[in-house]
Protein backbone atom coordinates (compact mmCIF):
# COMPACT_ATOMS: atom_id res chain seq x y z
CA UNK A 1 0.00 0.00 0.00
CA UNK A 2 1.23 3.50 -0.84
CA UNK A 3 1.65 5.65 2.24
CA UNK A 4 0.34 9.21 2.18
CA UNK A 5 3.84 10.71 2.04
CA UNK A 6 4.48 9.27 -1.44
CA UNK A 7 3.84 11.90 -4.11
CA UNK A 8 4.71 12.50 -7.75
CA UNK A 9 7.48 14.86 -8.92
CA UNK A 10 5.41 17.95 -9.71
CA UNK A 11 8.27 19.88 -11.31
CA UNK A 12 9.06 17.02 -13.68
CA UNK A 13 5.40 16.77 -14.66
CA UNK A 14 5.19 20.52 -15.23
CA UNK A 15 8.37 20.57 -17.31
CA UNK A 16 6.95 17.81 -19.52
CA UNK A 17 3.71 19.73 -20.05
CA UNK A 18 5.63 22.87 -21.00
CA UNK A 19 7.89 20.90 -23.35
CA UNK A 20 4.88 19.38 -25.12
CA UNK A 21 3.38 22.89 -25.42
CA UNK A 22 6.34 23.95 -27.58
CA UNK A 23 5.02 21.68 -30.33
CA UNK A 24 2.49 23.40 -32.64
CA UNK A 25 1.99 26.44 -30.40
CA UNK A 26 -1.02 28.68 -30.85
CA UNK A 27 -0.85 32.35 -31.74
CA UNK A 28 -1.76 33.54 -28.24
CA UNK A 29 0.18 31.30 -25.88
CA UNK A 30 -1.81 28.09 -26.19
CA UNK A 31 -1.68 25.13 -28.56
CA UNK A 32 -2.93 24.27 -32.05
CA UNK A 33 -2.12 20.57 -32.23
CA UNK A 34 -5.20 19.35 -34.06
CA UNK A 35 -5.56 15.64 -34.61
CA UNK A 36 -3.53 13.98 -37.39
CA UNK A 37 -1.69 17.18 -38.29
CA UNK A 38 2.09 17.37 -38.44
CA UNK A 39 1.96 18.89 -34.96
CA UNK A 40 0.04 15.88 -33.67
CA UNK A 41 2.65 13.61 -35.26
CA UNK A 42 5.47 15.50 -33.55
CA UNK A 43 3.69 15.40 -30.19
CA UNK A 44 3.18 11.65 -30.52
CA UNK A 45 6.85 11.14 -31.31
CA UNK A 46 7.93 13.09 -28.24
CA UNK A 47 5.52 11.14 -26.02
CA UNK A 48 6.77 7.86 -27.50
CA UNK A 49 10.37 8.84 -26.75
CA UNK A 50 9.53 9.66 -23.15
CA UNK A 51 7.66 6.36 -22.76
CA UNK A 52 10.56 4.32 -24.08
CA UNK A 53 12.95 6.23 -21.82
CA UNK A 54 10.73 5.14 -18.91
CA UNK A 55 11.01 1.50 -19.97
CA UNK A 56 7.56 1.22 -21.50
CA UNK A 57 6.64 -0.74 -24.61
CA UNK A 58 4.39 1.24 -26.96
CA UNK A 59 1.56 -0.34 -28.95
CA UNK A 60 -0.67 1.43 -31.48
CA UNK A 61 -4.10 0.33 -32.68
CA UNK A 62 -5.71 0.86 -36.08
CA UNK A 63 -7.26 4.15 -34.91
CA UNK A 64 -3.84 5.47 -33.93
CA UNK A 65 -4.39 5.35 -30.17
CA UNK A 66 -1.15 4.80 -28.24
CA UNK A 67 -0.77 2.33 -25.36
CA UNK A 68 2.47 2.49 -23.35
CA UNK A 69 2.78 -0.51 -21.02
CA UNK A 70 4.67 -0.97 -17.75
CA UNK A 71 4.65 -4.69 -17.14
CA UNK A 72 3.09 -6.15 -14.01
CA UNK A 73 4.29 -9.09 -11.95
CA UNK A 74 1.27 -11.26 -12.79
CA UNK A 75 1.19 -12.10 -16.50
CA UNK A 76 -2.49 -13.05 -16.22
CA UNK A 77 -3.62 -9.84 -14.48
CA UNK A 78 -5.56 -7.35 -16.59
CA UNK A 79 -3.89 -3.93 -16.93
CA UNK A 80 -4.95 -0.71 -15.27
CA UNK A 81 -5.20 1.98 -17.95
CA UNK A 82 -4.66 5.69 -17.38
CA UNK A 83 -4.61 8.54 -19.86
CA UNK A 84 -6.43 11.08 -21.99
CA UNK A 85 -5.52 12.80 -25.29
CA UNK A 86 -2.77 14.94 -26.82
CA UNK A 87 -4.79 16.59 -29.61
CA UNK A 88 -6.09 20.12 -29.06
CA UNK A 89 -8.61 22.63 -30.31
CA UNK A 90 -7.43 25.09 -33.01
CA UNK A 91 -7.16 27.68 -30.23
CA UNK A 92 -6.58 25.23 -27.39
CA UNK A 93 -4.77 25.46 -24.11
CA UNK A 94 -1.70 23.66 -22.80
CA UNK A 95 -3.53 21.41 -20.35
CA UNK A 96 -6.80 20.07 -21.81
CA UNK A 97 -6.10 16.37 -22.38
CA UNK A 98 -2.33 16.73 -22.19
CA UNK A 99 -2.38 16.84 -18.39
CA UNK A 100 -4.10 13.46 -18.24
CA UNK A 101 -1.64 11.75 -20.60
CA UNK A 102 1.50 13.14 -19.01
CA UNK A 103 0.15 12.56 -15.49
CA UNK A 104 -0.09 8.88 -16.46
CA UNK A 105 3.53 8.97 -17.61
CA UNK A 106 4.52 10.68 -14.36
CA UNK A 107 2.90 7.84 -12.37
CA UNK A 108 5.19 5.37 -14.16
CA UNK A 109 8.23 7.56 -13.67
CA UNK A 110 7.48 7.85 -9.95
CA UNK A 111 7.03 4.08 -9.58
CA UNK A 112 10.36 3.60 -11.37
CA UNK A 113 12.03 6.08 -9.00
CA UNK A 114 10.65 4.21 -6.00
CA UNK A 115 11.43 0.77 -7.36
CA UNK A 116 7.81 -0.21 -6.83
CA UNK A 117 6.33 -3.16 -8.72
CA UNK A 118 2.65 -3.83 -9.23
CA UNK A 119 0.66 -6.99 -9.79
CA UNK A 120 -1.27 -5.52 -12.70
CA UNK A 121 0.40 -3.84 -15.67
CA UNK A 122 -0.16 -0.09 -16.01
CA UNK A 123 -0.87 1.28 -19.49
CA UNK A 124 -0.56 5.00 -20.28
CA UNK A 125 -2.92 5.90 -23.12
CA UNK A 126 -3.21 8.66 -25.73
CA UNK A 127 -6.60 8.40 -27.44
CA UNK A 128 -6.79 9.72 -31.01
CA UNK A 129 -9.13 12.59 -31.93
CA UNK A 130 -10.81 13.28 -28.61
CA UNK A 131 -11.53 16.88 -29.54
CA UNK A 132 -13.35 16.18 -32.80
CA UNK A 133 -12.52 19.67 -33.99
CA UNK A 134 -11.01 18.50 -37.30
CA UNK A 135 -12.85 15.21 -37.73
CA UNK A 136 -16.28 15.01 -36.11
CA UNK A 137 -17.45 13.50 -33.85
CA UNK A 138 -15.44 14.01 -30.68
CA UNK A 139 -13.99 11.02 -28.79
CA UNK A 140 -13.76 9.19 -32.10
CA UNK A 141 -11.07 6.59 -31.37
CA UNK A 142 -12.32 5.73 -27.89
CA UNK A 143 -15.79 5.45 -29.44
CA UNK A 144 -14.53 2.87 -31.94
CA UNK A 145 -12.67 1.08 -29.13
CA UNK A 146 -15.90 0.85 -27.11
CA UNK A 147 -17.96 -0.31 -30.09
CA UNK A 148 -19.93 2.92 -30.43
CA UNK A 149 -18.63 3.63 -33.94
CA UNK A 150 -17.56 1.41 -36.80
CA UNK A 151 -13.88 1.65 -37.73
CA UNK A 152 -14.47 2.02 -41.46
CA UNK A 153 -17.07 4.72 -40.79
CA UNK A 154 -14.48 6.54 -38.66
CA UNK A 155 -11.90 6.32 -41.47
CA UNK A 156 -14.35 8.07 -43.78
CA UNK A 157 -14.81 11.16 -41.58
CA UNK A 158 -13.86 14.25 -43.60
CA UNK A 159 -12.31 17.56 -42.52
CA UNK A 160 -13.09 20.98 -44.02
CA UNK A 161 -10.52 20.42 -46.78
CA UNK A 162 -12.05 17.11 -47.86
CA UNK A 163 -9.28 14.98 -46.32
CA UNK A 164 -10.36 11.75 -44.67
CA UNK A 165 -9.42 10.56 -41.20
CA UNK A 166 -8.10 7.27 -42.57
CA UNK A 167 -5.83 8.85 -45.15
CA UNK A 168 -4.47 11.44 -42.74
CA UNK A 169 -3.80 8.74 -40.12
CA UNK A 170 -1.72 6.87 -42.70
CA UNK A 171 -0.03 10.08 -43.89
CA UNK A 172 1.44 10.88 -40.47
CA UNK A 173 2.48 7.25 -39.99
CA UNK A 174 0.40 6.42 -36.94
CA UNK A 175 -2.02 3.78 -38.15
CA UNK A 176 -1.12 0.75 -36.05
CA UNK A 177 -1.69 -2.93 -36.78
CA UNK A 178 -3.42 -3.72 -33.51
CA UNK A 179 -7.16 -4.42 -33.68
CA UNK A 180 -9.15 -1.56 -32.16
CA UNK A 181 -11.00 -2.58 -29.01
CA UNK A 182 -9.17 -5.86 -28.54
CA UNK A 183 -7.63 -4.84 -25.21
CA UNK A 184 -9.26 -5.83 -21.91
CA UNK A 185 -9.00 -3.52 -18.92
CA UNK A 186 -9.00 -4.03 -15.17
CA UNK A 187 -9.90 -0.33 -14.84
CA UNK A 188 -9.44 3.02 -16.58
CA UNK A 189 -8.72 6.39 -14.92
CA UNK A 190 -8.60 9.82 -16.54
CA UNK A 191 -7.35 13.08 -15.03
CA UNK A 192 -8.66 16.25 -16.66
CA UNK A 193 -8.96 19.93 -15.94
CA UNK A 194 -12.53 20.75 -14.89
CA UNK A 195 -13.27 23.04 -17.86
CA UNK A 196 -15.71 24.79 -15.56
CA UNK A 197 -15.58 27.23 -12.60
CA UNK A 198 -16.92 25.18 -9.68
CA UNK A 199 -13.72 23.82 -8.08
CA UNK A 200 -11.89 27.15 -8.18
CA UNK A 201 -14.93 29.08 -6.93
CA UNK A 202 -15.35 26.73 -3.97
CA UNK A 203 -11.63 26.45 -3.23
CA UNK A 204 -11.53 22.67 -3.80
CA UNK A 205 -8.40 20.86 -4.92
CA UNK A 206 -10.07 17.82 -6.45
CA UNK A 207 -13.26 16.95 -8.30
CA UNK A 208 -14.37 13.36 -7.76
CA UNK A 209 -16.35 12.77 -10.95
CA UNK A 210 -19.37 10.58 -10.29
CA UNK A 211 -21.31 11.17 -13.51
CA UNK A 212 -20.93 12.61 -16.99
CA UNK A 213 -23.69 14.66 -18.51
CA UNK A 214 -25.61 13.23 -21.42
CA UNK A 215 -25.60 15.33 -24.56
CA UNK A 216 -28.07 15.91 -27.36
CA UNK A 217 -27.25 17.98 -30.46
CA UNK A 218 -30.21 18.98 -32.63
CA UNK A 219 -29.69 20.93 -35.85
CA UNK A 220 -32.58 23.30 -36.42
CA UNK A 221 -33.30 24.79 -39.85
CA UNK A 222 -35.80 27.65 -40.08
CA UNK A 223 -36.95 28.91 -43.45
CA UNK A 224 -38.77 32.19 -44.03
CA UNK A 225 -38.24 34.79 -46.75
CA UNK A 226 -35.27 37.09 -47.15
CA UNK A 227 -36.40 40.62 -47.98
CA UNK A 228 -35.34 44.24 -47.58
CA UNK A 229 -35.07 45.36 -43.94
CA UNK A 230 -36.18 48.90 -44.75
CA UNK A 231 -39.07 48.42 -47.14
CA UNK A 232 -40.77 45.25 -45.83
CA UNK A 233 -43.66 46.12 -43.46
CA UNK A 234 -43.44 44.44 -40.06
CA UNK A 235 -46.68 42.42 -40.44
CA UNK A 236 -45.50 41.04 -43.79
CA UNK A 237 -42.12 39.74 -42.67
CA UNK A 238 -41.14 36.07 -42.47
CA UNK A 239 -38.06 36.60 -40.34
CA UNK A 240 -36.15 33.35 -39.78
CA UNK A 241 -33.76 35.17 -37.44
CA UNK A 242 -36.63 36.16 -35.16
CA UNK A 243 -37.77 32.53 -35.03
CA UNK A 244 -34.28 31.47 -34.00
CA UNK A 245 -34.10 34.15 -31.33
CA UNK A 246 -37.39 33.05 -29.76
CA UNK A 247 -36.41 29.37 -29.83
CA UNK A 248 -33.06 30.10 -28.17
CA UNK A 249 -34.81 32.17 -25.51
CA UNK A 250 -37.04 29.17 -24.87
CA UNK A 251 -34.00 26.85 -24.67
CA UNK A 252 -32.47 29.11 -22.04
CA UNK A 253 -35.70 29.12 -19.98
CA UNK A 254 -36.07 25.35 -20.32
CA UNK A 255 -32.53 24.73 -19.02
CA UNK A 256 -33.25 26.90 -15.98
CA UNK A 257 -36.37 24.81 -15.37
CA UNK A 258 -34.03 21.88 -14.69
CA UNK A 259 -31.33 23.73 -12.74
CA UNK A 260 -28.67 23.26 -11.52
CA UNK A 261 -27.33 20.48 -13.75
CA UNK A 262 -29.17 20.86 -17.08
CA UNK A 263 -27.78 23.34 -19.62
CA UNK A 264 -28.71 24.46 -23.11
CA UNK A 265 -27.51 26.87 -25.79
CA UNK A 266 -26.57 27.14 -29.46
CA UNK A 267 -22.89 27.49 -30.32
CA UNK A 268 -23.09 26.95 -34.09
CA UNK A 269 -25.25 29.45 -35.98
CA UNK A 270 -25.46 30.21 -39.70
CA UNK A 271 -27.63 33.05 -41.03
CA UNK A 272 -28.53 33.50 -44.70
CA UNK A 273 -27.90 35.68 -46.60
CA UNK A 274 -26.09 37.33 -43.66
CA UNK A 275 -26.34 40.86 -45.06
CA UNK A 276 -26.86 44.02 -43.01
CA UNK A 277 -29.94 45.14 -44.88
CA UNK A 278 -31.63 41.80 -45.61
CA UNK A 279 -34.08 40.08 -43.27
CA UNK A 280 -32.78 36.51 -42.80
CA UNK A 281 -34.65 34.05 -44.99
CA UNK A 282 -32.98 30.97 -43.53
CA UNK A 283 -31.07 30.11 -40.38
CA UNK A 284 -29.36 26.88 -39.37
CA UNK A 285 -28.24 26.40 -35.77
CA UNK A 286 -27.40 23.53 -33.45
CA UNK A 287 -29.00 23.37 -30.01
CA UNK A 288 -26.72 21.71 -27.44
CA UNK A 289 -28.70 20.23 -24.54
CA UNK A 290 -27.01 18.45 -21.60
CA UNK A 291 -28.15 16.74 -18.41
CA UNK A 292 -26.91 13.88 -16.21
CA UNK A 293 -30.50 12.55 -16.17
CA UNK A 294 -31.60 10.71 -19.32
CA UNK A 295 -35.31 11.34 -18.70
CA UNK A 296 -34.71 15.09 -18.41
CA UNK A 297 -32.48 15.09 -21.49
CA UNK A 298 -35.17 13.29 -23.49
CA UNK A 299 -37.88 15.62 -22.18
CA UNK A 300 -35.89 18.71 -23.17
CA UNK A 301 -35.39 17.35 -26.68
CA UNK A 302 -39.12 16.70 -27.04
CA UNK A 303 -40.00 20.16 -25.70
CA UNK A 304 -37.54 21.79 -28.11
CA UNK A 305 -39.36 20.28 -31.06
CA UNK A 306 -42.86 20.95 -29.73
CA UNK A 307 -42.28 24.56 -28.71
CA UNK A 308 -40.07 25.24 -31.72
CA UNK A 309 -42.88 24.27 -34.10
CA UNK A 310 -45.36 26.45 -32.19
CA UNK A 311 -43.03 29.43 -32.35
CA UNK A 312 -42.38 29.03 -36.07
CA UNK A 313 -46.06 28.45 -36.88
CA UNK A 314 -46.89 31.72 -35.14
CA UNK A 315 -44.38 33.55 -37.36
CA UNK A 316 -45.35 31.81 -40.64
CA UNK A 317 -42.00 30.02 -40.76
CA UNK A 318 -41.05 26.47 -41.74
CA UNK A 319 -38.85 24.48 -39.36
CA UNK A 320 -37.09 21.11 -39.38
CA UNK A 321 -35.18 19.31 -36.61
CA UNK A 322 -32.39 16.77 -37.11
CA UNK A 323 -30.55 14.92 -34.34
CA UNK A 324 -26.88 15.23 -35.32
CA UNK A 325 -25.08 13.92 -32.26
CA UNK A 326 -25.22 12.95 -28.65
CA UNK A 327 -24.75 10.29 -26.01
CA UNK A 328 -26.52 9.11 -22.89
CA UNK A 329 -25.50 10.25 -19.39
CA UNK A 330 -22.68 8.30 -17.73
CA UNK A 331 -22.50 6.89 -14.21
CA UNK A 332 -18.91 5.99 -13.39
CA UNK A 333 -17.90 2.79 -11.59
CA UNK A 334 -18.59 2.96 -7.85
CA UNK A 335 -15.38 1.21 -6.79
CA UNK A 336 -13.17 3.35 -9.03
CA UNK A 337 -14.92 6.53 -7.87
CA UNK A 338 -14.40 5.43 -4.27
CA UNK A 339 -10.70 4.86 -4.98
CA UNK A 340 -10.42 8.46 -6.19
CA UNK A 341 -12.32 9.86 -3.21
CA UNK A 342 -10.31 7.85 -0.69
CA UNK A 343 -7.04 8.90 -2.32
CA UNK A 344 -8.01 12.57 -1.99
CA UNK A 345 -8.94 12.07 1.66
CA UNK A 346 -5.77 10.11 2.46
CA UNK A 347 -3.59 12.79 0.90
CA UNK A 348 -5.41 15.63 2.65
CA UNK A 349 -6.73 17.35 -0.47
CA UNK A 350 -10.06 19.14 -0.30
CA UNK A 351 -12.56 17.61 -2.68
CA UNK A 352 -16.16 17.46 -3.78
CA UNK A 353 -18.25 15.21 -6.01
CA UNK A 354 -18.65 16.61 -9.50
CA UNK A 355 -20.65 15.95 -12.65
CA UNK A 356 -18.61 16.46 -15.79
CA UNK A 357 -20.25 18.90 -18.14
CA UNK A 358 -18.06 17.91 -21.10
CA UNK A 359 -17.54 14.70 -23.01
CA UNK A 360 -14.36 12.72 -22.36
CA UNK A 361 -12.82 9.46 -23.57
CA UNK A 362 -13.65 8.03 -20.15
CA UNK A 363 -17.34 8.36 -20.98
CA UNK A 364 -17.00 5.79 -23.79
CA UNK A 365 -14.51 3.54 -22.00
CA UNK A 366 -16.92 3.36 -19.06
CA UNK A 367 -19.07 1.14 -21.30
CA UNK A 368 -16.40 -1.57 -21.55
CA UNK A 369 -14.40 -1.25 -18.29
CA UNK A 370 -14.72 0.08 -14.73
CA UNK A 371 -13.88 3.77 -15.10
CA UNK A 372 -13.52 6.96 -13.06
CA UNK A 373 -12.28 10.50 -13.54
CA UNK A 374 -10.30 12.97 -11.43
CA UNK A 375 -10.58 16.69 -12.04
CA UNK A 376 -8.50 19.66 -10.95
CA UNK A 377 -9.46 23.35 -11.14
CA UNK A 378 -8.68 25.65 -14.05
CA UNK A 379 -8.50 29.43 -13.84
CA UNK A 380 -11.92 31.05 -14.28
CA UNK A 381 -13.23 27.73 -15.58
CA UNK A 382 -11.73 28.63 -18.98
CA UNK A 383 -10.94 25.90 -21.54
CA UNK A 384 -10.92 25.46 -25.32
CA UNK A 385 -9.15 28.81 -25.24
CA UNK A 386 -5.47 29.72 -25.49
CA UNK A 387 -5.75 31.55 -22.17
CA UNK A 388 -6.61 28.26 -20.40
CA UNK A 389 -4.46 27.98 -17.27
CA UNK A 390 -3.88 25.90 -14.15
CA UNK A 391 -1.34 26.11 -11.35
CA UNK A 392 1.48 23.68 -10.67
CA UNK A 393 -0.14 22.94 -7.29
CA UNK A 394 -3.43 21.99 -8.96
CA UNK A 395 -1.60 19.73 -11.40
CA UNK A 396 0.28 18.13 -8.52
CA UNK A 397 -2.86 17.52 -6.44
CA UNK A 398 -4.72 15.95 -9.34
CA UNK A 399 -1.80 13.73 -10.29
CA UNK A 400 -1.13 12.70 -6.68
CA UNK A 401 -4.74 11.53 -6.37
CA UNK A 402 -4.56 9.81 -9.75
CA UNK A 403 -1.29 8.13 -8.69
CA UNK A 404 -2.78 6.64 -5.54
CA UNK A 405 -6.06 5.60 -7.20
CA UNK A 406 -4.27 3.88 -10.10
CA UNK A 407 -1.72 2.09 -7.92
CA UNK A 408 -4.41 0.98 -5.46
CA UNK A 409 -6.12 -0.81 -8.36
CA UNK A 410 -2.81 -2.09 -9.78
CA UNK A 411 -1.81 -3.57 -6.35
CA UNK A 412 1.74 -3.13 -5.08
CA UNK A 413 3.72 -6.36 -4.75
CA UNK A 414 7.08 -4.94 -3.66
Amino acid sequence: MLTDNLRIDANRLWDSIMEMAKIAPGVAGGSNRQTLTDGDKEGRELFQTWCKDAGLSVGVDRMGSMFATREGEDSDALPVYVGSHLDTQPTGGKFDGVLGVLAGLEIVRTLNDLGVKTKHPIVVTNWTNEEGTRFAPAMLASGVFAGIHDEEWAYERVDNDGKTFGNELKRIGWQGDEATGGRKMHAFFELHIEQGPILEAEGKDIGVVTHGQGLSWTEVTITGKDSHTGSTPMPMRRNAGLGMARILDFVNTMAFDHAPHAVGAAGHIEVYPNSRNVIPGRVVFTVDLRSPNLDILTEMGDRLRHEGRKICDSLDLEVTFEKVGGFDPVEFDTECVTAVREAAEKLGYSHRDLISGAGHDACWINRVAPTAMVMCPCVDGLSHNEAEDISLDWAKAGTDVLFHAVVERAEIVS
